[in-house]
């Protein structure tokens, strides 16, 4: 070939490498667009990807994570193994006691907290040196986020209770969505770790919540013996009675530190309490 010839080939070859790098360059740090062009903001950090700071203007810095984008999407390649937890199957009913425990049973408490009742309930439990399940709503779990630290502080299980107590099953899936996954959210942003228990607004379940809870991550729990606090007024005499005429290996108990005057729960578990353990029964909670 002549060396003309030879020259003018390798130039070209040069130059459309050198584009080629370029073209690959600019893919890699510009925004990626989706399919109406549009810059898509950056994965926020812990969720879908590394978070690059944020995005510019006051509106984007205030954007917040949809409810119905949380626990969704695949978890970061370098998230600690400690936190991974097996997505479990999707139920089709929820637990009602506990298998396998002996003479143990588990003590829950519904729609808190509540500063006007979750701190006696954690002191009484404290005093015995026993661990309960808080099924927590959100809405009250955003303002109170010091008694969800005391609760996890001393060893309880918090649990997801929907954000604002609806009837699950009168609701759109991707109301659900919201309702669960602000839920676990705020407790995650507030304690580290998410919830792995959920329990639906007065025991109604359906099809979506059980297939939603199992894709955030949660395993559902109802109970065995309820109390009847939330009828008003609620003696404590009466609370009692129901929780020591229940009371069996596995049994799980609801109970409520919100939602009304609970100033009955708490004086009926500090009289139990103590005759449960008595009786030669360990209060505890499930682990997973």
């Amino acid at each position: 070939m002549p060396n003309g010839r030879r020259t003018v080939l390798r130039l070209a070859a040069a130059l459309g490498a050198t584009a080629t790098v370029g073209a690959i360059a600019a893919d890699r740090f510009a925004p990626s667009e989706g399919a109406s062009g549009a810059a898509a903001p950056p994965a926020p950090p812990g969720r879908g990807g590394v978070g690059a700071g944020p995005a510019a203007g006051p509106q984007a810095q205030a954007a917040r994570l949809r409810p119905t984008s949380y626990r969704l999407q695949p978890m970061t390649a370098y998230a600690p193994p400690a936190f991974r937890h097996a997505v479990p199957p999707v139920r089709q009913r929820p637990f009602l006691s506990m298998s396998g425990v002996g003479r143990s049973m588990v003590l829950s408490f519904d729609d808190g907290p509540d500063p006007r009742y979750t701190p006696g309930i954690l002191e009484t439990l404290r005093h015995y040196d026993c661990r309960a399940m808080f099924f927590v709503c959100g809405e009250m779990a955003v303002e109170n986020p010091d008694l969800l630290r005391e609760m996890a502080d001393d060893g309880h299980v918090v649990g997801n209770h929907s954000w604002s107590h609806p009837l699950i099953p009168k609701l759109r899936p991707s109301r659900i969505r919201d309702e669960l996954g602000s839920t676990s959210e705020v407790v995650e942003r507030t304690l580290g770790t998410a919830p792995l228990w959920y329990r639906a607004p007065y025991g109604a379940w359906n099809r979506h919540s059980f297939e939603i809870g199992a894709a955030l991550g949660m395993e559902p729990l109802a109970w065995t013996v309820d109390t009847l606090d939330w009828k008003e007024p609620a003696a404590a005499g009466a609370i009692v009675r129901r929780v020591l005429g229940g009371a069996a290996p596995g049994a799980v108990v609801l109970s409520h530190d919100a939602g009304g005057n609970r100033a009955q729960t708490v004086t009926a578990l500090r009289r139990y309490l103590p005759e449960l353990l008595d009786s030669g029964y360990h209060i505890t909670v499930p682990r997973r």
